[in-house]
C-alpha cells in the first residue's frame, strides 16, 4: 500500500519503513483522534498508529455527528480495508471500546480477518450492556455528565465558543452509546485485553472482567490507579504495557 494513501476517518503516523503492525486507536464519547496524538510513535519504529477521526469534530467539524455505533463500526471497518495488507491491533476507550469490538466483529465478518489482539479500556463487556436513553435534557445536564467523568475534553466546555462546537459530537454520541443494542455471546477471534481505572465510579474491575466470556483466545485484566480517564495523567504505564503486549513475541 502506497504512504500516500489517505482516509477521511484516520489519522495516520506513518513509520520509515513498511510497518510490521498497524494500532487502530478509537476514542471516547465526545473524543477525537487528537486524544491519541502522543501515542503516534510510542510504540517502536515498527507499529503505525492510526486514530480514529469520528465525524462532527476537529478536521470534520462540517459534517453532521452519527448517532449510531453500528454505522459507525461499519463505516470504519470499510475505511480499514486498504490497510489489511499489514496485522492490525485495535485500542478503545470507553465508547470506543464497544466499537473496536464491533470492527473486530465486522472484519470477521466482511474480510475474514482477525485482529492480533483487541485492547478494551473502562467499557462493560457486550452482553452486560442494556439499550438506554441518552439521561439529559438540557446542555447543562450533558456538560454535568462530561466534566463528572472527566478527561481534557471536558476543559472545553469551559470556553463558551468551544463549547457551541463540541456539544452536538457529544450529544450525538452518548445519543449513540445510550441506543447500542450488543450482540451477546459472540465470540471474538482474538485475544482480548481489558483496562480499567482502579477509581473508575462508573465502570468496575469486575464489569470489565467480563470480557473473558466471549475471549476463548485468551483475557487480561488491568486494574491500573484512577479514574475513568485514567489513561491521560497514567499514560506511561499504561503505553508500556500495550508496547509491551505488541512487541515482536520471540
Amino acid at each position: 500500500m502506497p504512504l500516500g494513501t489517505h482516509s477521511t476517518w484516520l489519522r495516520r503516523f506513518t513509520t520509515a519503513e513498511p510497518p510490521r503492525l498497524r494500532l487502530v486507536c478509537l476514542p471516547h464519547a465526545g473524543g477525537s483522534a487528537s486524544f491519541f496524538h502522543d501515542w503516534g510513535h510510542a510504540f517502536g519504529d515498527d507499529v503505525e498508529v492510526l486514530a480514529v477521526r469520528y465525524p462532527g469534530r476537529q478536521e470534520r467539524v462540517g459534517e453532521e455527528p452519527w448517532t449510531s455505533l453500528e454505522d459507525l463500526a461499519g463505516a470504519i471497518t470499510g475505511e480499514l480495508e486498504p490497510y489489511l495488507d499489514t496485522p492490525l491491533a485495535l485500542f478503545g476507550h470507553s465508547m470506543g471500546a464497544t466499537l473496536a469490538y464491533e470492527i473486530t466483529l465486522r472484519l470477521r465478518e466482511r474480510f475474514s480477518v482477525a485482529p492480533e489482539l483487541l485492547m478494551v479500556s473502562c467499557r462493560k463487556a457486550p452482553h452486560l450492556l442494556t439499550p438506554g436513553t441518552a439521561a439529559f435534557d438540557t446542555d447543562a445536564e450533558l456538560i454535568e455528565q462530561v466534566k463528572e467523568l472527566g478527561g481534557t475534553d471536558s476543559a472545553l466546555l469551559d470556553d463558551e465558543d468551544l463549547r457551541e462546537l463540541v456539544l452536538p459530537a457529544i450529544r450525538a454520541d452518548f445519543t449513540a452509546v445510550a441506543g447500542y443494542a450488543a450482540r451477546p455471546g459472540v465470540p471474538l477471534p482474538c485475544p482480548v485485553v481489558g483496562y480499567v481505572g482502579d477509581g473508575d465510579r462508573g465502570v468496575g474491575a469486575h464489569e470489565v472482567a467480563a470480557w473473558s466470556d466471549i475471549a476463548p483466545h485468551g483475557f487480561d485484566l488491568r486494574v491500573l490507579p484512577g479514574g475513568h480517564f485514567y489513561l491521560v495523567d497514567g499514560r506511561e504505564q499504561l503505553v508500556g504495557d500495550i508496547r509491551a503486549r505488541l512487541a515482536p513475541q520471540r
